[in-house]
């Protein structure tokens, strides 16, 4: 938590694939500004921020001249790493999130647990291995690593739908929805939510 009180998580990451600068205002207002060098990821990312109410800000480039694995998987990572350190620690808030979202014909539902035991049910098959020049395999490759950084169990399921981009705009626009409900400030949460004292 930083200033004014918002919570707030930023990370600096830099290995010899990629070079990430990420700052996530969970207090927001879905103001977004993506540049990660990956076309579907920009806008991934941007429906997230405005349909979570996050502020969002991300300067991405990797060696997607090899493919976009390094970069999207990356991207999980720091995108987790911010939203623990925005957390800092799970008290105070909800917990629980769930969210139904459809995108034309694609139904898709996402529930979020901030248990500290990080968990990905990924039921989803895509019709398509990739939309435009986006490898679709890497949706789950992100989720995966948003989840390990974070702490969080993630269940994604899709209920039913034909196009792919369709699909994915669905599960992360679920995802926004139902995070911005699991990280709530509850007013009658003392620390974290659990019966056993700590997560």
């Amino acid at each position: 938590m930083t200033e004014e009180g918002l919570r707030i998580g930023e990370v600096d990451r830099r290995t010899g694939e990629t070079d990430i600068q990420l700052r996530l205002n969970i207090d927001g207002t879905g103001a977004a500004d993506i540049e990660t060098g990956i076309g579907f990821m920009n806008h991934m990312l941007t429906l997230f921020a405005v349909h979570g109410f996050f502020d969002l800000t991300v300067k991405a480039s990797g060696d997607v001249d090899v493919d976009d694995h390094h970069t999207v998987e990356d991207l999980g990572i720091c995108l987790g790493m911010a939203l623990k350190k925005a957390l800092g620690g799970f008290g105070g808030i909800s917990r629980y999130g769930f969210s139904y979202v459809p995108m034309d014909e694609a139904l898709t539902r996402v529930c979020i647990d901030f248990s500290n035991r990080p968990h990905l049910h990924y039921n989803v098959t895509l019709p398509d291995r990739k939309t435009g020049s986006f490898d679709t395999a890497l949706t789950k490759e992100f989720l995966r690593a948003l989840v390990l950084h974070s702490g969080m169990t993630l269940h994604v399921d899709l209920l039913h739908g034909e196009n792919t981009h369709h699909i994915i705009e669905a599960v992360f626009k679920a995802l926004a929805r139902a995070l911005s409900e699991a990280v709530a400030v509850d007013s009658r949460v003392r620390g974290q939510l659990t019966s056993k004292g700590t997560l």
